[in-house]
């Protein structure tokens, strides 16, 4: 069969792969620049905290509502039109935050930003997905997430050597938009195509998961598997300066250095966990695997008392690298799932994990609490024991699904 000896450098592949890799800049890009941003936009002491919560909520709903919608969209109207609408959508809105001349203004492009940059990723991997064959998935992937690390790390230089803030968007939307305009030619999936002849059944219905009670346990437990990778970036990566100081940590952690390490762990850990499910042939023990990593990482992290900042430095790269299983995480989802379902659930996966971040977060707030724990280390390990527990449980009641054929359709 000619299709096992397709080459794994296929366009849709390097087309997915280089949608990410901007993704990933541009999701990161306000969070490298944000001082710049907001200080350019005439804000600063206490409004800048306030601004930034906001921000960070606005592009978050736009990403929990993207994921959804474009998920939906790449499993009606196919694979390939859904990424290229996603990719003009998120360049579109970036290049307009470069241009923003309000906070109010800047608020309403992230969001809009949000929508697209949470689509590329599900529906990416589910066009990798089926265009590769059986046992060269995983290593699809692992190309695909390597590369968004990188675009991640990248954002979180341009910090540093960008002197204008507006740049750094104009960086971002432009490296999105040349991508559309190389538009490398990319075929549909033929498994999509099989799927779509098929009468009378119904694509990309969010409703399916709702109204079957088997399949939305199955959607419920291939999103827990993602719960960790939220802890770690939204309150172990970003909270890093304050941990440090809790921890006695002689010296400041540069939030910035944080990103760029913690994203450089993530490239490692996301290439690994995909060559390590095809060595395995299981994506769930691979998961399970880097599940287990997490547990000493996230325990030396909290509780290993070091003064050097090069050491927190360190445990954040290491941290990076246990969380790292991002795009092994959506592939896992994705197969899960019929065709005429596939994207949704790909693309609803990490949508569901984001939203997790919500009582994550508020969780974390009141276990820090002086009535509390009184304590943010306490509190971040009781949080991350309640998510790597749920990760774990969910890996053994999934099914495994690294050699199945995703040439299938869900009926209702």
């Amino acid at each position: 069969m000619h299709h096992d000896r397709q080459s794994l450098l296929q366009p849709a592949v390097i087309v997915a792969a280089l949608g990410y890799f901007v993704d990933a800049f541009d999701i990161l890009i306000f969070g490298a620049v944000r001082l710049k941003t907001l200080h350019g936009l005439g804000l600063s002491g206490q409004a800048l905290m306030d601004a930034t919560m906001s921000i960070q909520s606005w592009q978050m709903a736009g990403m929990f509502v993207g994921g959804i919608g474009a998920g939906m969209l790449a499993d009606r109207v196919g694979r390939v039109r859904a990424l290229y609408f996603s990719i003009a959508l998120y360049s579109i809105a970036t290049l307009l935050c470069g241009m923003a001349s309000s906070v109010q203004a800047f608020l309403v492009w992230r969001a809009l930003a949000g929508i697209g940059l949470a689509g590329e990723l599900g529906t990416g991997v589910t066009l990798v997905a089926e265009s590769l064959p059986q046992h060269r998935r995983g290593l699809g992937a692992a190309i695909m997430a390597s590369f968004g690390m990188l675009g991640a790390a990248a954002a979180g230089s341009t910090g540093w050597w960008v002197d204008d803030w507006r740049y750094a968007y104009y960086i971002g939307g432009a490296l999105g938009l040349l991508l559309l305009v190389l538009r490398l030619s990319v075929g549909e999936s033929r498994i999509f195509k099989k799927a779509r002849a098929h009468q009378g059944i119904s694509r990309g219905n969010f409703w399916a998961f709702l109204a079957n009670r088997t399949r939305f346990d199955r959607l419920l437990k291939s999103a827990l598997l993602g719960v960790t990778t939220w802890f770690n970036v939204g309150i172990l990566m970003t909270l890093a300066p304050e941990l440090g100081i809790a921890k006695g940590v002689l010296g400041f952690i540069d939030p910035a250095l944080a990103v760029v390490f913690f994203h450089v762990g993530m490239v490692v850990g996301d290439a690994g966990a995909g060559l390590l499910s095809q060595r395995l042939q299981s994506r769930l023990r691979a998961l399970r695997w880097f599940l287990y990593a997490q547990i000493l990482c996230v325990s030396v992290y909290l509780f290993v008392p070091f003064k050097d900042p090069a050491w927190m430095y360190a445990m954040i790269i290491l941290l990076g690298c246990a969380g790292g299983y991002w795009a092994v995480f959506i592939t896992n989802a994705a197969e899960q799932f019929g065709t005429n379902l596939r994207a949704t659930a790909a693309s609803a996966a990490p949508a569901l994990v984001r939203l997790a971040f919500v009582p994550i977060s508020a969780a974390f707030q009141w276990l820090k609490s002086p009535i509390v724990l009184g304590n943010p280390l306490q509190a971040a390990a009781v949080v991350g024991a309640a998510c790597i527990g749920l990760a774990l449980w969910a890996s053994y009641r999934l099914e495994e699904p690294f050699a199945k054929s995703l040439d299938y359709v869900e009926y209702e």
